[in-house]
């Protein structure tokens, strides 16, 4: 896998299997270049947190677009580590924080510090039904920023709810098996921003 865009542009990202219980399914380079465009200048400083990292593929391209900050939440042992070489490689150490636990341990820890984010990437296994869990813990707008943006990227036979809590659906961009959809914190006045 490379990079995309931006400083890092054409690095490569070495995808390891972590095991034969534990597969990757990385991002296709189509829907990541897919996914950015939809993100573009917000990344400029801002505070991006990738859930379900696998690679880190995602999160160090947003580092290289020109987020501040990437946290990366992994379970995977093998793969926090394999996302920590890669940031040394990339020059990205300071930037990054990499944590070994599940997606809602880790979601509510945060929300327990007062951390925001202004992007979250989440990409859990397609069949797990983790997205239907992880929603409530961030509709409370505690932890996505104001303006802030959540891009799920899932199976396109799946059709996510409408709204979780706050947060409401916007638009949903297929790619042929692959969707990836956006929620927004619903806004004054019944729009999303």
């Amino acid at each position: 896998m490379k990079i995309t865009g931006g400083k890092e542009r054409g690095r490569k990202i070495p995808v390891k299997t972590a095991s034969a219980r534990a597969p990757l399914r990385p991002t296709s380079a189509k829907v990541k270049e897919a996914l950015f465009n939809i993100l573009g200048q917000a990344l400029k400083g801002s505070r991006f947190l990738d859930l379900y990292a696998g690679t880190g593929a995602v999160g160090m391209e947003a580092l290289s677009r020109g987020a501040r900050e990437a946290v990366f939440v992994e379970i995977n042992k093998d793969r926090c580590r394999l996302i920590k070489e890669i940031s040394e490689r990339l020059g990205y150490e300071g930037r990054i924080r990499v944590h070994r636990m599940d997606a809602r341990r880790y979601l509510e820890r945060a929300r327990q510090r007062g951390e925001t984010f202004d992007q979250i990437f989440i990409d859990p296994p397609y069949q797990s039904g983790e997205i239907k869990r992880i929603l409530p813990l961030i509709s409370d707008g505690l932890i996505l920023s104001e303006d802030g943006i959540i891009i799920i990227e899932h199976s396109s036979k799946i059709t996510l709810p409408e709204e979780s809590g706050n947060l409401r659906k916007g638009k949903t961009y297929r790619y042929g098996d692959t969707s990836l959809t956006i929620y927004r914190l619903y806004q004054q006045g019944g729009k999303i921003k």
